[in-house]
């Protein structure tokens, strides 16, 4: 039998500025496997109510995911700015690992924020 990974699942809310944590265990955890960073799924699969968007993660020994680095992999990516490195002098470059872009099982936080649809303002206003 396959074991599925656990992930830490962070969703944040915007309009209140407070996060949540979720642990996402084996029967769940197939729905995060294979998304992106910016993708939109639909949060009632993983337990909670609305959308959420992927913004990014890290895995289990604290490198981040970034954007521009496609799949899942681990590599080390020439960087000036961004998510994984922090220049201390103006025009530093460095090499530094990280993650890709897309969710595997390597992965072991995932960061999330509440998408709030054009639909659900519209039934706001109306009631």
């Amino acid at each position: 039998m396959v074991r599925l990974p656990t992930f830490k699942l962070i969703v944040s809310d915007t309009e209140t500025g407070k996060s949540s944590v979720y642990e996402i265990k084996d029967p769940q955890s197939k729905a995060l496997i294979g998304l992106k960073i910016g993708d939109e799924i639909d949060a009632s699969v993983l337990g909670i109510q609305g959308k959420i968007k992927i913004t990014g993660g890290s895995d289990r020994a604290g490198f981040p995911m970034r954007s521009d680095v496609m799949g899942g992999v681990k590599k080390y990516v020439l960087l000036s700015k961004g998510v994984g490195f922090k220049p201390k002098n103006k025009g530093e470059r460095r090499r530094k690992l990280v993650r890709g872009n897309t969710i595997t099982e390597d992965i072991y936080q995932v960061n999330a924020v509440i998408v709030k649809g054009k639909e659900v303002a519209k039934d706001t206003k109306t009631a």
